[in-house]
């Protein structure tokens, strides 16, 4: 079976520096749908000896796995690429109706240099879907600002309660390629 190739092997550094602004923040659960995007996120989820990475069959069941994580009193992140917003619309209610602290990290497609028309959409609207549905949207486009951006955005998710995503621009985490 086909998989996509890694588009960029030199970015290891950022994303291990956005873990450890996710360890920081106490984040004990890592719930995510598989994408090569957050691949070495769930990597080191799934190796740190106190952290849970638990893979879902859809998005959605990581916003209520979130909540959960909140009413157990524990952290957690929702890994997921930006087709994957759309399924989460209506269960996101759930965040804003219980006022749970919910953080997302989001790898964008439907950008730059997109092979697949079926991205487009969703990748255009992932932005004001968020916003419509309250949570706070902040966009990573350098790799250098990425690990300050998840810092800030936990801080808003735990320290206020709000629901925050963090979009990873598809320029950042780098051209999909197909092998």
């Amino acid at each position: 079976m086909d998989q996509p190739a890694p588009a960029d092997t030199a970015s290891a550094a950022w994303k291990d520096a956005v873990f450890a602004a996710l360890e920081a923040a106490g984040v004990s659960q890592v719930h995510y749908v598989p994408d090569a995007g957050h691949a070495t996120l769930i990597a080191r989820a799934h190796a740190h000896p106190r952290m849970r990475a638990v893979p879902l069959t859809t998005e959605e069941e990581g916003v209520a796995a979130c909540v959960g994580a909140w009413l157990g009193g524990a952290r957690a992140v929702l890994l997921m690429q930006s087709s994957g917003v759309g399924n989460c619309i209506n269960m996101l209610s759930l965040v804003r109706n219980c006022g749970a602290p919910f953080l997302t990290l989001v790898t964008m497609r439907g950008e730059w240099a997109e092979f697949n028309p079926w991205q487009v959409p969703m990748g255009r609207a992932t932005p004001a879907v968020l916003e419509a549905m309250g949570v706070a949207v902040q966009r990573v486009e350098r790799a250098e600002d990425a690990a300050e951006t998840v810092d800030a955005a936990a801080a808003l998710a735990y320290g206020a309660g709000q629901a925050v995503a963090v979009l990873f621009s598809q320029r950042l985490i780098g051209r999909k390629v197909w092998k």
